[in-house]
């Protein structure tokens, strides 16, 4: 009883009104940068903030000058919806006209309001009301905008995260977006299959280039990765190239290498869309070889047929897979690409392969405008 009466007392009361008070605002904050609450909270601030900036301009209009208002339309630009934004410029307008009476002429002296500080503020104000409303267009406010494209990233990644593999097989892949974007057309969608026993990796390379194949590449690479494994090996290019000619891009093409590489023997197969041919270290001679599998690039004409070629790695051997921006460049052929990319390979033959993916791209590819990727198996002896 004396605690119930404790709790029923004033101070008690206040305290629980503050509490639910401190969460709702937590939650409304929280939801207003998700892009899911009220945006009256930045309205309000931005109307108070208005008043407060005509206030110092009419008090030191050398220093605060009347194009100040800008700041707050551009803010709004940003912060509002499009209705909301609207009642901030007529607070902003309504703003400039007491500013421009209570100044007077704008020839008295260089603080006042000329013609060119109304064509300032217009000017923000109908930039910041373009993008108001193309978010609104698009559905998606800023505030959730660099969120989604981290996120986007983030599942393109993790997409392309190679399955842990048994003992005595070792694996590296790297990615590299072109001009340093964050976003590539080249991605890798692999999974263990057959109970664990097989090993399937698809590495394909997107018509376009960083942020203009980055949404493409990861639609491909959801339906890419829905794909492997749910049918036969020599089932998935077919049904991949259907998949690209239902798209009816302007630009749907890709190419794709297929390997379908059995973990404990060692034997592959290679099927190949339109891709740069693989490489095989044999470990007993030193020696590079292309493993080149026939077939149309994707997303081309129905009913393409693509043919395997067949290999086995042995202990000690390593296998590689690339895209063209490895290899490939304008003052030169792709066989010289190929070359210099098996030449610096051998530098870390000694090593294991260890890190030689980040830094076989760094070494024949660092510069390009081009998105590379680059894998490598190899076989431990």
């Amino acid at each position: 009883m004396a605690r119930r009466r404790g709790a029923e007392t004033y101070p008690a009361r206040w305290r629980r009104s503050m509490h639910r008070a401190r969460i709702a605002l937590r939650r409304s904050g929280v939801d207003y940068f998700r892009g899911d609450g009220s945006d009256w909270i930045a309205l309000a601030g931005l109307l108070i903030v208005i008043p407060v900036i005509t206030c110092v301009t009419l008090l030191n209009p050398v220093w605060c000058s009347p194009t100040a208002l800008a700041l707050p339309i551009v803010a709004g630009g940003l912060l509002l919806r499009p209705a909301s934004l609207l009642s901030l410029y007529a607070t902003a307008a309504a703003a400039l006209i007491v500013e421009s009476v209570a100044l007077g002429p704008y020839a008295d002296g260089p603080a006042r309001v000329t013609p060119g500080t109304v064509l300032v503020v217009a000017a923000c104000g109908f930039f910041g009301l373009v993008l108001a409303q193309f978010r609104a267009r698009v559905g998606v406010p800023w505030r959730r905008g660099g969120t989604m494209l981290f996120d986007l990233r983030e599942r393109i990644r993790v997409q392309s995260a190679l399955p842990r593999l048994p003992e005595g097989w070792h694996r590296e892949m790297a990615l590299r977006p072109a001009g340093g974007q964050s976003f590539s057309g080249d991605f890798v969608v692999a999974a263990r299959t057959n109970g664990g026993r097989t090993l399937e990796v698809v590495l394909t390379d997107v018509s376009g280039k960083g942020m203009d194949a980055g949404s493409r590449a990861l639609l491909l690479s959801g339906a890419f990765g829905g794909l492997l494994g749910s049918l036969p090996p020599h089932g998935f290019l077919p049904a991949a190239n259907g998949y690209l000619l239902r798209q009816d891009w302007d630009e749907g093409f890709a190419t794709s290498i297929h390997l379908v590489l059995d973990l404990e023997s060692g034997d592959y197969e290679l099927l190949s869309a339109g891709h740069p041919p693989a490489l095989q270290l044999h470990s007993g001679n030193g020696r590079w070889e292309e493993m080149a599998a026939e077939g149309p690039l994707l997303g081309v004409y129905d009913g393409a047929e693509f043919d395997a070629v067949k290999g086995s790695l042995a202990p000690g051997d390593v296998l590689m897979l690339f895209t063209d921006g490895l290899v490939e460049a304008s003052d030169r052929d792709i066989a010289d690409g190929i070359d210099r990319l098996t030449g610096e390979a051998d530098r870390y033959v000694a090593t294991s392969f260890e890190g030689a993916a980040w830094h076989l791209i760094e070494a024949c590819a660092k510069d390009v405008n081009d998105d590379r990727a680059l894998l490598l198996l190899s076989r431990r002896a």
